[in-house]
């Protein structure tokens, strides 16, 4: 592991303890917990009696979502021990199908071909250093049938200024970039990935998965408490979804 990964992990470590420090507030958003809009015109026919495998799990709240709209089980996946620990916990509290794993990806360590529907994203592909690799798993999961299911931050949103006034780039930052420090949330030094949309798509491709769906969207998925940006007024990309299958 290099010393940028080690220390966006450690960055992660210690913005994961809010998991533990505000578990009844966490406990409470679960409660009630919905996929967006977006995401229910896509899979919401896919989730129920469907065995779902969730990398980059985090919180887990999106778990409790896909327990609750009628998955079969829900397996979440993440390297943050807050994160697996407060996501069973919650999850055992409301009686519901998840269970959790705490592994460093690519390497699940789950079983081929065990999945109905791998579900991700939400700030996960990001932290996705190796974005082959990392699809390559998520393949070896599915079942033949089965889907990936991706509803993440467009690739353009990195670039937007918060200027509530105008739509800015930010001149410390490129489209093309391989990296970029994080200075949001963890913070603490952890560097993103800044994966292209075509690069998304095309490691797709070369991890033998077919582009079923592939869409872009105005809002959001995450609104920072006490900013208002102009990027979020419609007219540009902040989310981007895609569906995938095995190639047959």
């Amino acid at each position: 592991m290099d010393t940028t990964e080690d220390r966006t992990r450690a960055a992660w470590a210690i913005a994961s303890r809010k998991y533990e420090d505000e578990y009844a507030e966490h406990l409470e958003l679960a409660r009630t917990a919905e996929l967006l809009p977006a995401e229910l015109g896509v899979i919401g026919g896919l989730v129920p009696g469907a065995d779902v495998v969730h990398p980059m799990s985090g919180h887990g709240l999106d778990d409790i979502a896909l327990a609750r709209l009628g998955a079969r089980s829900v397996h979440g996946i993440d390297y943050s021990e807050a994160a697996v620990s407060s996501a069973r916990r919650r999850a055992d509290e409301l009686g519901l199908p998840c269970r959790y794993t705490r592994a460093a990806l690519p390497a699940s360590g789950l079983e081929a071909a065990c999945a109905d529907l791998v579900y991700t994203g939400k700030g996960a592909l990001i932290w996705v250093t190796d974005l082959d690799a990392f699809l390559a798993e998520c393949r070896r999961l599915l079942r033949p049938d089965g889907r990936l299911y991706v509803y993440e931050a467009h690739p353009l949103v990195p670039l937007w200024d918060w200027d509530p006034e105008q739509i800015r780039v930010r001149a410390d930052r490129g489209y093309f970039s391989p990296t970029h420090v994080n200075d949001t949330y963890p913070g603490n030094g952890a560097v993103e990935r800044q994966h292209t949309l075509s690069g998304i798509v095309m490691a797709c491709r070369r991890a033998g998965l077919e582009i079923e769906h592939l869409d872009e969207h105005p809002e959001p998925f995450w609104y920072p408490g006490g900013v208002t940006a102009a990027a979020w007024d419609g007219r540009v990309p902040n989310t981007f979804s895609l569906l995938a299958r095995p190639e047959r």
